[in-house]
């Protein structure tokens, strides 16, 4: 098969095309670097560089041949800079995702798959979520993921384009044969920023509060191993013919940020220096999946994402590539 990924130098955009390469498929990544690394697209895979704000070129892409599906992850990812900009994400991540949907109807394009979140959901308790949950984005990164949702939704209905909106959890981890890994500048997430703590390559953690109502007071996550992550796109692509479906990913077991503080400690050997700071604006107090729908209906399941086997692959990673993508 042959297929066209947006955003795919990026952390989990490349894990996904490492996935489908090496299943023997085609791929053509498109990315414009702007959080991505060149030195993250897999070998074998063709790369042009620009936005996918762009008409024209994504256009003039989706026209040279036959295509079997477009992957989708080209997008702004920050819940706290998505609150201080709001606009720049309704634009970029919208008229991101309006300008590919497009480009897929011209070009009769079978089946998509959007790279959506676990932020569309605004968890009030500890129950586990599922695909039936309401809608209430907390941030204007989930409504701008939930808007090209909806376009998706019409454009089945008016068009028969085929797609399937994964809403990740929180992706971590590193390819467990250390081809790729984890790294944004600047480092946002938890888990890169621990292990960073405890080898002191950045200053002493700060966890963005300690009074949520949670056994610790700290927010709970549900962490679900990149590699894993990768395996249901490729799972869910071969599947995705007859419905458009929306899946929760993840693994049904949450994690504290003082648990995954003390297991990085654990797992690795060195103490993790850290303290406590205001709470950020956006963040939920919980956040874990049901994922019975997508190993009920594409029987996938992951094979890597127990913590401590996850925190083992990214410092793993980390170590080995202290510079990140930049050597």
């Amino acid at each position: 098969m042959r297929y066209f990924v947006t955003g795919g130098a990026g952390f989990v955009g490349s894990h996904v095309c490492l996935e489908f390469l090496e299943a023997g498929h085609e791929i053509v990544i498109l990315d414009d670097l702007s959080t991505g690394h060149r030195s993250a697209v897999p070998k074998g895979a063709r790369f042009i560089e620009g936005s996918v704000l762009d008409s024209e070129l994504i256009n003039k892409v989706l026209s040279d041949g036959q295509w079997d599906g477009v992957l989708h992850f080209a997008a702004l990812s920050l819940v706290g800079d998505s609150m201080r900009n709001p606009i720049e994400y309704m634009r970029n991540n919208g008229l991101g995702g309006f300008v590919i949907i497009d480009a897929c109807v011209r070009h009769e394009i079978p089946r998509f798959i959007l790279s959506s979140t676990a932020s569309l959901f605004s968890n009030m308790d500890d129950s586990l979520i599922d695909e039936n949950c309401a809608i209430d984005p907390a941030s204007p990164y989930g409504e701008s993921k939930f808007v090209v949702e909806r376009a998706l939704h019409w454009a089945d209905r008016a068009h028969s384009l085929k797609s399937a909106c994964l809403r990740y959890f929180n992706a971590a981890g590193a390819d467990p044969l250390g081809r790729l890994g984890e790294d944004h500048n600047p480092e946002t997430h938890l888990l890169p920023l621990i292990i960073d703590a405890g080898l002191k390559r950045r200053p002493p953690l700060v966890l963005f509060g300690n009074d949520y109502p949670t056994p610790d007071g700290t927010c709970i996550r549900d962490y679900i191993h990149v590699t894993d992550l990768a395996s249901a796109h490729l799972d869910v692509m071969t599947s995705l013919n007859e419905k458009s479906v929306s899946y929760n990913i993840g693994t049904g077991q949450g994690h504290s940020n003082l648990e995954l503080i003390h297991t990085v400690e654990k797992v690795t050997g060195i103490p993790v220096p850290w303290s406590v700071g205001e709470r950020r604006q956006g963040d939920p107090a919980i956040l874990i999946a049901n994922p019975e729908k997508i190993k009920k209906e594409v029987r996938w399941s992951p094979k890597y994402s127990d913590i401590e086997t996850l925190i083992k692959h990214a410092y793993q990673w980390r170590v080995a590539n202290p510079g990140g993508y930049r050597k």
